[in-house]
């Protein structure tokens, strides 16, 4: 193998490891989102809220953030 294919497999190979470690850090974040949510500690979630307060309180944990469109053309993930 010539030095600029060992280049090459290697810089692949450090893409695919930074590939993981960003899936891991989103999923990281996304389930601490999700566990810390207001919904996630009512005892019956699917119930609509009773009135404007609760859906505002309801509704006042992270909310996912959009990327622009330029970025979910590239199929980033939302979050």
């Amino acid at each position: 193998m010539t030095m600029a294919r060992h280049a090459s497999a290697l810089a692949r190979l450090v893409r695919r490891i930074a590939d993981v470690v960003a899936e891991c850090n989103y999923a990281q974040r996304r389930m601490i989102d999700l566990r810390i949510a207001p919904d996630a500690h009512l005892a019956d979630r699917d119930r609509a809220p009773d009135d404007y307060a609760e859906f505002l309180f309801r509704a006042s944990g992270v909310l996912l953030h959009e990327p622009a469109a330029a970025g979910r053309a590239h199929g980033r993930p939302v979050g």
